[in-house]
């Protein structure tokens, strides 16, 4: 169970950062074959090995270990309780819904947007795929040049890749859940 752990956690954090094994081999000094075999769960690395590659991911080595004893493989999130993630006065609150949550492929979270709050100047561009949903107000989206308005219940799925931004433009809050994969690092 720990070698499929670490294996998957091992591949999820290459494949965040765009690398392909190869890579990850030249700059951590680990064989592409262990790389391999460590990522589909076939062996389970000494400490040196997973140091050098935690190193070449600048991740400490305990983010391994740790997520193989402290994950769950459920996580149920009761209303109005997600885990503070973020808080920037007069802008927006983060509340994450999956914190805890053992090797997830997505991140989801509420944010509660405060009036005429935006993403800031310029699209936003990375890696995976991004869905919200408008729980509360409307919320103004340009994807890719497209402008896209949503009102509550309204909701919107796109690759990261297409430069992106959005903005509060209500006199009030506005409530959003998103889901984003491959999560962030928090």
């Amino acid at each position: 169970m720990v070698r499929r752990l670490i294996g998957k956690k091992l591949k999820s954090s290459r494949l965040k950062r765009d690398k392909t094994i190869q890579e990850l081999a030249e700059k951590s000094h680990v064989s592409s074959n262990m790389i391999s075999r460590i990522e589909r769960g076939l062996t389970i690395p000494s400490v040196e090995i997973l140091i050098k590659i935690a190193d070449a991911l600048d991740l400490s080595l305990s983010y391994f270990i740790e997520e193989a004893e402290t994950g769950s493989t459920v996580v149920h999130t009761p209303a109005g309780k997600g885990t503070p993630l973020f808080y920037f006065p007069d802008k927006h609150q983060i509340s994450g819904l999956t914190q805890g949550l053992r090797d997830p492929g997505f991140s989801a979270f509420v944010d509660t947007l405060e009036p005429y709050c935006d993403s800031g100047e310029g699209g936003m561009v990375h890696t995976g795929a991004e869905f919200a949903m408008v729980l509360e107000g409307s919320l103004d989206f340009v994807i890719e040049g497209e402008h896209y308005h949503l009102d509550e219940g309204d909701s919107i799925g796109f690759k990261a890749s297409l430069p992106h931004s959005w903005q509060n433009r209500n006199e009030k809050q506005t409530r959003v859940l998103w889901v984003v994969s491959p999560p962030p690092n928090v």
